[in-house]
């Protein structure tokens, strides 16, 4: 799966300040995310956000499930 820079995803379980919509900030071995809510950064390892991942918003602004998510060609 190829995750861009400034996507926005929600995770299995949410943020304990309420959210649970996410920015990615960085992608490679560790992905960077920013909570939405509260603005605190956290690391996960490309493993574990695999795991985590339930959606993320696409280009029409809708969150759809990461399973039908197709990013586009640059």
């Amino acid at each position: 799966m190829k995750y861009k820079i400034g996507d926005i995803v929600t995770l299995k379980k949410g943020h304990p300040c309420g959210e649970n919509k996410w920015e990615i900030l960085r992608t490679g071995v560790d992905i960077k995310l920013k909570c939405l809510g509260c603005e605190k950064i956290v690391w996960l390892s490309r493993i574990d956000f695999d795991k985590r991942i339930r959606k993320i918003k696409d280009r029409n602004g809708k969150f759809i499930s990461i399973v039908h998510y197709h990013p586009e060609e640059e």
